[in-house]
């Protein structure tokens, strides 16, 4: 069994889904003054080192732990989650019409030491969003999307805020799974 140093519902279901066992215990990282004190790092490294921050922040008793982080960059700007329902209407509408480039990480680590990480892209092209669309949208979804990077939930009503996906599914839900899957058969932790 390992340890999810996450409390992402997105993140618990590919887990289970895929029928890996684990115990979620959530990390206690400052995201921000990573990202600060990044600066301006490729989006992909900020992703990689918050994840790898989950991972060593949570003790997991000789268990491998799963820290993942996602970070969504759209023309150069990145984007964190919405402070409130305001904020997540101006996140979408400066998204509307452009590609949204999710980059998706993921890092096991045991006894304090990373094992493994990877990196992965994700690129959505939103759609013309209108007005209308983004204030019914926002009734319906919030505040589940407002835990969610790039205010979305892909395998909910987000799905609608697309006109076309480049990249692997799970690295849109927001962890590259299938990479996982394969570091924890390397690592013992599932059978190959």
């Amino acid at each position: 069994m390992i340890v999810l140093a996450s409390k992402s519902a997105s993140r618990k279901a590919m887990l289970t889904d895929a029928g890996v066992a684990f115990e979620a215990i959530s990390a206690d990282v400052d995201e921000r003054a990573i990202e600060q004190a990044l600066g301006n790092a490729a989006p992909d490294r900020v992703a990689l080192e918050l994840a790898r921050a989950k991972a060593l922040d949570v003790h997991g008793g000789g268990r491998l732990v799963l820290g993942s982080d996602s970070l969504v960059v759209v023309d150069g700007q990145r984007f964190d989650k919405p402070r409130d329902k305001a904020n997540a209407a101006e996140h979408l509408r400066f998204f509307s019409g452009k590609v949204m480039h999710l980059h998706s990480a993921a890092a096991l680590a045991r006894d304090g030491e990373v094992v493994w990480s990877h990196t992965a892209e994700a690129r959505l092209h939103v759609r013309d969003l209108s007005e209308d669309f983004i204030s019914a949208y926002l009734d319906e979804e919030w505040p589940e999307v407002g835990y969610c990077v790039g205010v979305f939930r892909i395998e909910a009503m987000g799905v609608q805020l697309f006109e076309q996906i480049e990249g692997n599914y799970f690295t849109v839900l927001g962890m590259p799974l299938l990479a996982v899957l394969c570091a924890l058969r390397e690592q013992g932790e599932l059978s190959s």
